[in-house]
């Protein structure tokens, strides 16, 4: 995890420390030691407490009282409310992408969704986290609506979590994968209605799954 580079470090900082988390290397609960992460990452507090202020605004980090900071935890209700508003935002990109993506955007998703696969094949949680968010980055680029992508952004990094959670279960991947391809399909169709159902129909599918391993967890 040490940073190797230092051009836009608080960025580079936040950045693993969000992979980390999203990953289970830091778990929900997990108190985060500035001491510790200072040296496990190779840099100074004052980067360190900047690229932790930026995962608090994100969500992902929690300051309790007396204890200092720790990893947010995800309740069912929190995953509930976070999976509502990706749907609603998700769904309106899906409609925009199939209105306004260029013919290169396409193929750009296409080749993104064939990538995933071969993630699926070799499953790693950061492999398929980078490459989820690079068909994601696709997604948003081609909706070119840039404050729903924002908005989105946001609530990927929320959700980031519950991916991996949601996908712990080698046939949740296979169904994952076969609703992108079939969204994948009515995009590359210019269906915005269809795009926005099967955009909404995976969320609900990820969000069931992901709510059933929290409470088997919980339970």
């Amino acid at each position: 995890m040490r940073i190797q580079s230092f051009p836009g470090l608080r960025e580079q900082v936040a950045e693993r420390l969000r992979m980390a988390i999203a990953t289970g290397r830091f778990p929900p609960g997990a108190r985060l030691v500035e001491r510790e992460l200072c040296e496990m990452l190779g840099v100074s507090r004052p980067s360190l407490r900047e690229a932790l202020r930026e995962l608090q605004v994100d969500g992902l980090v929690t300051l309790q009282p007396n204890k200092g900071l720790s990893v947010s935890i995800v309740t069912p209700e929190i995953a509930r409310l976070i999976y509502e508003v990706r749907s609603a935002l998700e769904g309106l990109a899906a409609r925009l992408f199939a209105r306004n993506a260029t013919d290169e955007q396409l193929r750009a998703l296409r080749r993104s969704v064939n990538h995933l696969a071969d993630v699926y094949e070799d499953f790693s949680a950061e492999a398929f986290i980078t490459a989820k968010t690079r068909f994601y980055e696709i997604l948003l680029e081609g909706a070119g609506n840039p404050i729903a992508g924002d908005m989105l952004k946001r609530i990927h990094t929320r959700a980031s979590q519950l991916r991996v959670v949601s996908l712990s279960r080698s046939e949740r991947a296979r169904q994952s994968l076969r609703e992108l391809r079939e969204f994948l399909d009515a995009l590359e169709a210019r269906d915005e209605e269809l795009s926005y159902k099967l955009c909404v129909a995976h969320i609900e599918a990820a969000a069931a799954s992901a709510l059933e391993a929290i409470d088997q967890k919980i339970g």
